[in-house]
């Protein structure tokens, strides 16, 4: 259905539907507007488009609009004042949308000017998040990195290099009419401007790209596998990851993908065989104590933990995170990381290598669980992230631990320790 067929009156109430619904966050907003569409599957692509974006919109800013709306704001106020704040709209553009009394509100409104505050209410963060970043940012590092987290992420894309290189891919791409460029640190990762449907696009159906983060790719230049090795993607997920690993090995050799999630792993595997790979073995486990792991123990050339984790870092795709974590839900995760990490350790031979990551921000999730594992298991050292990636012409220039972050390299934010077993 088209947005002539749906007055902008109705997509406006949709949207405040839709935003209240996220704003109870019981699920996350992607999930939550999900599930909203398709209850109002008669709702047209464009509406969708700005449904979402309006949402995303507010949920980013939702400190900032109850300082400027008052904090009992309904779900209609706080978008209303984020098109006028935050979209910057005109009051021509609320005729036919708000009514008198909202656009006199409206009016009054533009003409607020927020002054003093506390370092959280102005950074768009909760008090508890805003003080433990604070042990590794001074103030005006927290907010210049605050405001890079309040920006939606681009589009960044990972060539499948088993089936072309990224000229090739960035020439068809632009080809296609696409905006799109080099990724500054990934030698595999192309940008692209917008947010532009791939879906369809020949190079995705066949698998030649698949949507990754940049940062997400660099670790898989720390891994570094090569053709015909053992590795093993210790909390494999849907497998982007895993795909890149793939790749990079050629397809020779054994990469087996751990997930504890059947569906997960379900997903994983047509992904796989639209990639060319026949070298990846998913392998579902109940917990990091399976039993079927231990026939793995001592083997891995590679183990790779992508720990899961606050997801502090991706607040640019899943802002609700900041205000559904908790500090007891950041307590659980690091226990759930320091027995994963003990787990997957077990797998690395004498001389392997073993990477442990996060795309979080605390350091409880990152150097605490890494230095936690490195004093009570003196057969593993640490190698230097920066040196690893220096040699593969990689230089983001994050010293021995890998910490990327939107406001230095436009990447998600991610962690990362290489280990080796002496």
């Amino acid at each position: 259905m088209s947005r002539a067929l749906i007055p902008a009156r109705e997509a406006l109430a949709q949207a405040v539907q839709a935003l209240g619904e996220a704003l109870d966050f019981k699920y996350p907003v992607d999930a939550a507007l999900s599930g909203f569409f398709r209850k109002h599957h008669a709702l047209g692509r464009r509406d969708r488009a700005w449904i979402a974006e309006s949402v995303y919109g507010v949920v980013r800013r939702l400190r900032w609009l109850r300082r400027l709306s008052g904090e009992q704001s309904t779900p209609r106020q706080l978008l209303l004042a984020w098109l006028a704040r935050g979209e910057e709209w005109s009051a021509g553009q609320f005729e036919g949308l708000a009514s008198d009394e909202e656009r006199l509100w409206i009016e009054a409104l533009k003409g607020v000017e927020l002054s003093g505050g506390s370092l959280a209410e102005r950074a768009d963060l909760p008090d508890w998040l805003c003080e433990r970043l604070l042990a590794a940012h001074d103030e005006e590092g927290l907010l210049q990195l605050a405001q890079s987290l309040n920006q939606p992420a681009p589009l960044d894309l990972r060539v499948n290099v088993l089936k072309l290189g990224r000229d090739a891919a960035l020439a068809r791409l632009r080809d296609s009419g696409f905006d799109a460029a080099p990724c500054s640190w990934s030698p595999h990762g192309i940008r692209l401007t917008g947010k532009p449907a791939l879906q369809k696009h020949p190079l995705f159906l066949d698998g030649s790209i698949e949507v990754q983060d940049e940062g997400s790719q660099v670790l898989g230049f720390l891994v570094q596998p090569k053709s015909g090795e053992f590795v093993v993607d210790f909390c494999a997920g849907a497998g982007g990851k895993t795909l890149q690993l793939g790749a990079m090995m050629r397809g020779k050799g054994h990469l087996y993908a751990l997930d504890v999630a059947e569906k997960r792993l379900a997903r994983l595997r047509p992904r796989v065989a639209r990639a060319g790979l026949n070298n990846v073995h998913p392998m579902l486990i109940a917990h990091e104590r399976d039993a079927r792991l231990e026939r793995l123990a001592g083997k891995a050339d590679r183990v790779l933990v992508d720990a899961p984790c606050s997801g502090l870092g991706t607040l640019r795709r899943s802002p609700d995170l900041k205000w559904r974590q908790t500090p007891a839900t950041i307590d659980e995760m690091v226990a759930r990381q320091q027995a994963i990490l003990e787990a997957a350790a077990k797998l690395a031979r004498p001389g392997g290598r073993l990477v442990y990551a996060t795309c979080s921000l605390l350091g409880e999730e990152n150097d605490g669980v890494t230095d936690a594992f490195l004093a009570a298991h003196p057969e593993f050292k640490a190698l230097s992230a920066e040196d690893i990636l220096t040699r593969q012409g990689i230089a983001p220039g994050t010293g021995e631990r890998l910490r990327l972050s939107p406001l230095t390299h436009g990447t998600d934010g991610f962690f990362a320790a290489v280990l080796t077993r002496i």
